[in-house]
């Protein structure tokens, strides 16, 4: 494959497919009880993110020519390592200097949570430009595609949750700084897709993934705190704690089914 436009226009789709979770995100019928489902199922999503790009990443730690093949690259050990605190420190200082360790705005969450999806999409890209540049195979192509599609329609929730626990709160959702946050998390699949296409690097992968892991599992301590005081507080009940526990579940089992496709 060597046509530059067509996939930066296939970038930017599987990038932007983060936008057709919006009718939910936008959905003012929801009650309470739904919010706290839902929004369990976005930090089941998170998780499932954690372990999928450390799934993709540790093919590219390990040495398969070590004895028994268990070792690693000390030198991709040391990328990933870096890559993952400093990108849970950088937002620790950020938020340590800003005031909001204790409950952070939802504006300020849900930017953090989309960076990381940023990151991570900006990896995706990464590898649909390398195969689109180095294959003919039409039917890999189309594989990689698919997946990183369905995998986006599932990430613009977790990035609007911070959101939706406020809707009490707040009338309404801001729809042109939900989209500015949608393309945060979104955009970068293009950005990938060139940098791809144009350059590939085992320890850039590395990076990006590690940075993506670093900033996620940061998002999801504020995000578990709130879900929890939300279904324990003053006005929870052990339903909405069995509702808690099964969004996260069913969160985690959409991610690895849309992933599994």
């Amino acid at each position: 494959m060597s046509d530059l436009p067509t996939l930066l226009v296939l970038s930017a789709v599987m990038g932007l497919a983060i936008f057709l979770s919006l009718p939910l995100v936008f959905n003012d019928r929801l009650g309470r009880s739904s919010l706290i489902f839902l929004n369990a199922g976005a930090i089941g999503i998170l998780v499932f993110l954690v372990a999928d790009i450390f799934s993709d990443v540790s093919a590219l730690l390990f040495n398969p020519s070590s004895p028994g093949g268990y070792l690693t690259y000390p030198v991709y050990d040391a990328i990933f390592l870096t890559g993952v605190v400093a990108a849970f420190l950088v937002l620790f200082a950020w938020e340590h200097r800003t005031g909001g360790l204790e409950s952070p705005s939802p504006g300020r969450l849900g930017l953090i949570i989309a960076v990381s999806i940023g990151f991570q999409n900006l990896t995706e890209g990464l590898v649909f430009g390398s195969v689109w540049a180095t294959s003919a195979h039409l039917g890999l192509l189309a594989v990689i595609f698919a997946g990183f599609f369905l995998q986006n329609v599932t990430e613009g929730f977790p990035i609007a949750s911070p959101f939706l626990r406020s809707k009490g709160a707040a009338p309404s959702i801001d729809p042109r700084g939900m989209g500015l946050l949608f393309l945060v998390g979104g955009l970068p699949t293009l950005v990938g897709g060139a940098l791809g296409y144009f350059f590939n690097s085992t320890p850039l992968d590395i990076l990006f993934d590690a940075v993506a892991i670093g900033a996620i599992l940061y998002s999801l301590l504020p995000m578990l705190r709130s879900a929890f005081r939300n279904a324990q507080g003053p006005e929870g009940s052990p339903r909405r704690v069995r509702l808690l526990y099964l969004g996260f579940l069913v969160g985690f089992a959409v991610g690895f089914l849309v992933n599994a496709f």
